[in-house]
């Protein structure tokens, strides 16, 4: 339930009503001071004044700042890991297909940039905090199986499935946290080198 009196839907600087404001522009903000600065700087205060409202329009949409966080790790989890998963398991492609895609997360322009910057905000943030802690394991542990199911697909048994995942895991995040590191065509030969090392059987 929205709070009463004091934190009724507020009204920006120039009167106009920003009531419109969604939990999703919020956890969008929230995402972009995480991203720029860190989780400490993730606060009701300075989210309500990039957005230009007053704190108490917050409210309408969260219980409290540990909310916010939560639906932000949450929005995080769905969209890099299970819309993902969902998207390849309804693309139609086999195993050997759905793995050579995987190895492109890295090197999809702005969307890998974005999907970077992210991730990389949210691991630091893990470090500190349990609830981003578990998050990261949860995140980790689907990434990990699921592209250990399309190991054992193409012919590998789940022992060995397991440990190449673990591998191919590894370097995605590798090139995606380490984008500037060597040449476009360095890159494509690391790739190339990864793709023949544990996808060829």
């Amino acid at each position: 339930m929205p709070k009463q009196s004091s934190q009724k839907k507020s009204v920006d600087t120039t009167g106009s009503n920003r009531s419109q404001l969604t939990p999703q522009d919020w956890i969008n903000a929230a995402t972009e001071v995480l991203i720029d600065k860190s989780i400490d700087a993730v606060r009701v205060d300075v989210l309500a004044k990039g957005l230009n409202v007053t704190r108490g329009s917050f409210y309408w949409h969260f219980k409290d700042r540990e909310d916010l966080l939560k639906q932000l790790l949450t929005k995080w989890r769905d969209e890099a890991t299970e819309q993902l998963i969902d998207r390849f398991e309804h693309s139609g492609a086999n195993a050997d297909a759905l793995l050579d895609d995987l190895l492109t997360l890295p090197f999809r322009g702005y969307a890998a940039l974005r999907s970077a910057s992210i991730e990389l905000a949210i691991r630091a943030w893990a470090r500190r905090n349990e609830m981003a802690k578990q998050f990261v394991a949860e995140v980790d542990a689907k990434r990990l199986a699921y592209t250990a199911q399309c190991f054992v697909g193409i012919g590998f048994s789940l022992q060995e499935a397991n440990m190449r995942a673990y591998l191919l895991y590894s370097y995605i995040i590798g090139e995606s946290l380490m984008r500037e590191q060597g040449t476009d065509q360095q890159k494509q030969q690391r790739r190339s080198y990864v793709h023949q090392l544990l996808l060829k059987r």
